[in-house]
């Protein structure tokens, strides 16, 4: 983007998360997108609602993430909604970045005030704040942006951090979302991994719980779950949030494109981190 801007939020894990240096985070992710690109056999056809992406060090689940990204080929958006969890600060509700864009290494995007303006008007104060709480240092929205920036190319975005990720507070979210993109070309992400540090094999029993929900597009049934225990995620929340979206516009089809955890890619299988890629259609 080369709109100059006041209030923007810089990158805060670049060169930890993903590289910091712009031509080597461009052929990093180009290349994870054409590895997606050759593994996915079927590709799901429709049209795209929404994406669960997962949102650790490139590393480990870029390639994850990618297989969500490269089914936007030849699509257009004109606004993202990037919903993520909190992972550095608890606040009550969900806090709307108020400044004027994010920064990557790939450049700025610019949030998009009117969605903003919108999605404010419809979920009470006590519930949404405009508020740089939990953008100041999250990652789980910033890794989303680089995919997105090769991908889109223009388009602008607004990142929505659930501090408290309760089943009301993902109700309310679900809804507003679909109100407010209802007439709008606009991609919904949702930023999640799947269960952390367990052995490999409790880790895919675990994450196969997560997977079959998400298959059946139970949102209640993933919710019970998640408070029992039954699977992990940490962005459960926006998973719901999208879910309940995406049911709310007629998008029911939800397809999982990839699934492993960190313990393919480092071979170290005694306290893994899982991750998922799927879309919503």
């Amino acid at each position: 983007m080369t709109r100059k801007t006041t209030d923007v939020r810089p990158p805060a894990v670049a060169g930890m998360f993903y590289p910091a240096d712009r031509s080597v985070l461009s052929r990093n992710c180009l290349s994870l997108l054409a590895q997606a690109e050759k593994n996915l056999k079927d590709r799901p056809t429709g049209k795209i609602f929404g994406i669960i992406s997962p949102h650790a060090g490139y590393p480990y689940s870029g390639l994850t993430a990618a297989h969500g990204y490269t089914l936007l080929s030849e699509r257009e958006f004109e606004s993202v909604i990037v919903i993520s969890p909190s992972h550095r600060e608890y606040f009550d509700g969900v806090s709307v970045y108020p400044g004027d864009a994010y920064s990557t290494p790939l450049g700025e995007i610019e949030i998009d005030q009117d969605l903003r303006a919108s999605i404010l008007k419809k979920i009470a104060p006590q519930i949404m704040i405009e508020s740089d709480l939990g953008h100041r240092m999250e990652h789980a929205v910033e890794v989303q942006l680089p995919f997105l920036q090769l991908k889109l190319r223009e388009f602008k975005f607004l990142p929505l951090v659930m501090g408290d990720q309760k089943p009301d507070y993902c109700r309310v979210l679900g809804e507003a979302v679909a109100e407010v993109v209802k007439e709008k070309r606009v991609l919904v992400v949702a930023s999640s991994d799947l269960s952390h540090y367990y052995d490999y094999d409790k880790a895919n029993n675990l994450d196969q719980v997560c997977a079959n929900r998400l298959k059946e597009d139970n949102v209640d049934g993933f919710l019970e779950d998640l408070e029992a225990r039954r699977c992990e995620a940490c962005g459960g929340g926006p998973i719901a949030s999208c879910l309940i979206a995406g049911k709310k516009l007629g998008h029911t089809k939800v397809d999982i494109l990839y699934h492993c955890n960190s313990g393919d890619s480092t071979g170290d299988k005694s306290a893994v981190v899982g991750y998922l890629s799927a879309i919503i259609s």
